[in-house]
Order: C-alpha cells, then structure tokens, then sequence
C-alpha cells in the first residue's frame, strides 16, 4: 500500500508575518537610498538609532541635510505618519546632530519616501517627498 502524506499549505504565522514585513522593510530602505543616490544625493548614514528613536535613512546634497524616513507598504492611503512618530523623528534628529557639529550649518530637512508593493506588479520605484514634515509640526 503507498501511504502518501499530503500536507496542506501552512498559514503564515504572526512572526513570519512580522519577519516578512522587516525584510520588505529593509528592502524598501535599500532602494530608497539607491535612488537618492542616483540624483545626488550622499547617504549619510542608514538605520541610525538613538535613545529616542530611529532614524531610516540620512542624506545630504549640498547645504541640505535630510532626515529621510522610509515607509514600504501595500497600500499608502490613509495617514502615513502619525504625529507621534514625527515627534519621534525629530527627537532622534536632534540627538543626531548634538554628537556632530560639524552638521549644524546645514539647512535640515525631513523628507519621506514611499515604497509601494503591488501583488501582481512588483515594487513601484520610491516616491520621495521632500519636506514631508518640518521639525515645529
């Protein structure tokens, strides 16, 4: 007699999930920082954290100093980031700059980039908004 075991497909676990969603995460962190570099800009830094909270990306082009965050999603409707998470944003800013003067004559800015999935499509290339946010929001 042939025993065949099938086995139904597992559904995905919470921490699959949440394993997945970082890896799109640093993925979509990833490719927004190629494409900065693309126009011009410099990374700075990448996935700074501090006492704060976390910062995604730093870049720089000229005088200009942005404090870039990365948001890589299915859907973007709806409120990207909270006021909370701004807050957040510009807390980790300013513990940034304290430890590095020579930063301080630059003009800061903070900028958002939209890192869109389609299930059927792929990857949409990152829609950078600059200014998203200003620190006094």
């Amino acid at each position: 007699m042939n025993d065949v075991v099938r086995r139904t497909p597992r559904q995905p676990t919470e921490r699959s999930r949440r394993q997945l969603a970082w890896r799109f995460g640093r993925f979509g962190e990833a490719l927004c920082a190629w494409r900065l570099r693309l126009v011009g800009y410099r990374v700075i830094a990448r996935d700074v954290r501090t006492p704060v909270g976390e910062i995604d990306l730093i870049v720089r082009r000229g005088r200009t100093l942005a404090f870039v965050e990365v948001k890589a999603r299915r859907r973007t409707d709806g409120e990207v980031l909270t006021t909370r998470q701004r807050r957040r944003i510009v807390r980790a800013a300013d513990a940034f700059l304290a430890g590095r003067p020579a930063l301080a004559a630059c003009d800061i800015r903070f900028d958002l980039m939209l890192v869109r999935r389609r299930p059927l499509l792929g990857i949409d290339l990152p829609h950078h908004l600059p200014g998203a946010f200003r620190a006094d929001d």
